[in-house]
């Protein structure tokens, strides 16, 4: 097996036991320290790759992210079972794990495996490829996406298996995948550094299929190339994540095409915890009095803030400027993104200009767009002219209306006035 080979699926296989770990309730920083401490472990989980895909192995194929996890994942729930919240000590002191009350049952020991020279993935980058005298293929062959040395760095900091990731076998086939759907050449760097594993997913029998999923959900195929550089991550979630988030939404009453719609337009959202963002989110709207089901369709967004930290603190911001709760779930439903707003940088300094505008305030519930304008580009300069002509308009003529139109509803209302 080479090296460099053997150096990468090690560090798949501390990706699938941090990832287990963490599962499980570890923070990272434990998680982290436990890995950092199972050496022999790592070594013995390959070992289990090994002997579950030997005939993979034999004729040279390279295992991909969801077949190494596919194996291990299990494999790690069996030794759950066995030792419970012994688990840690079993990895760290492997292959001799300590014992509780009765002598633990013992883990096959390792197969032997050919010591690598534990490359560092990250100086893989700018190591030498003895046989060519330059930088490795891979590395080149993203250099000319425009990625930087640095940004190479970066994607395998976070994820160590890329430097191992061969061009011809993981990399070039993906990227090319991704040009052939359409996705500008000067979008990859931004993709590959959102999602590297993507890289690791096999074309044929996961990201393609995936694909095809998705588009019977009602992603538009016509549209795959913005929706993998809006949220690339969406090719990467499993089948039963996707059709949780999509139960959800049906059980708001959503239609198929608009779910389809939502997928298009906002992947992302299958990234949200049902149970710990979308329901809780969906009750708190709706004790407002909104439409759940409207508003997401509209601004899906407003969905991955936290209830705590982003949606109470606008609500009181409006209470107490004297508007009532109805007349603020009257607001986000006529402008679902009013929530999305910051409090510090939009919502505080344009309330603070507004009230200099003479307008009552339910201007802003009949208008609640206003806080979508710019408020030095359009709402000051929009205001101050109004103002010179010595004429009023509602607010959403002085806002919403062509430059062309706003003007006409000026001399339109000067002529009104002197009549």
């Amino acid at each position: 097996m080479p090296p460099t080979l053997l150096a990468a699926e090690k560090e798949e296989a501390k990706a699938v036991l941090m990832l287990f770990l963490k599962k499980e309730g570890l923070s990272n920083a434990i998680a982290a320290r436990t890995i950092n401490k199972s050496d022999a472990f790592i070594d013995h989980l390959v070992s289990v790759l090994q002997s579950k895909h030997k005939s993979r192995y034999l004729v040279g194929r390279e295992l991909t992210t969801l077949e190494i996890r596919d194996a291990l994942i299990p494999y790690l729930e069996s030794l759950l079972e066995e030792h419970g919240d012994m688990l840690v000590d079993v990895v760290e002191n492997y292959p001799n794990p300590p014992v509780r009350g009765k002598p633990a049952v013992q883990i096959p020991p390792p197969t032997p495996i050919i010591d690598s020279k534990k490359l560092r993935p990250v100086s893989r980058v700018t190591e030498i490829d003895t046989t060519a005298g330059n930088l490795r293929p891979h590395i080149v062959y993203l250099m000319e996406f425009g990625m930087s040395v640095e940004q190479i760095n970066g994607i395998i900091r976070r994820f160590p298996s890329f430097a191992y990731y061969s061009l011809e076998g993981k990399i070039k086939p993906v990227v090319e995948f991704f040009l052939e759907l359409g996705v500008p050449k000067e979008d990859i760097p931004t993709i590959l550094t959102k999602r590297p594993q993507l890289c690791g997913i096999s074309l044929s029998e996961n990201l393609k299929p995936t694909m095809k999923f998705l588009e019977s959900l009602g992603v538009d195929k016509k549209q795959w190339a913005k929706v993998i550089y809006r949220f690339p991550a969406l090719l990467t979630y499993s089948r039963d994540k996707v059709e949780e988030t999509i139960d959800f939404l049906r059980e708001l009453g959503l239609s198929e095409d608009n779910i389809g719609k939502i997928l298009t337009r906002c992947p992302n959202i299958v990234s949200y915890s049902v149970e710990d963002n979308l329901r809780p989110t969906a009750n708190y709207f709706r004790s407002l009095g909104v439409d759940v089901g409207v508003l997401l369709f509209r601004c899906p967004q407003n969905f991955g803030l936290s209830i705590e930290a982003n949606l109470k603190p606008v609500t009181e911001f409006f209470l107490g400027r004297g508007y009532t709760l109805d007349e603020i779930g009257t607001m986000i439903s006529r402008f679902g993104a009013l929530y999305t707003f910051s409090l510090a940088d939009n919502l505080i300094p344009k309330w603070d200009f507004f009230v200099t505008m003479g307008y009552p305030n339910s201007e802003l519930v009949k208008f609640p767009q206003f806080f979508g304008y710019s408020l030095e580009e359009r709402i000051k300069p929009r205001y101050a002219r109004m103002k010179r002509s010595g004429v009023r308009l509602l607010l959403n003529q002085v806002l919403s209306l062509s430059s062309r139109n706003f003007e006409e509803a000026l001399e339109k209302k000067l002529k009104k006035n002197s009549s």
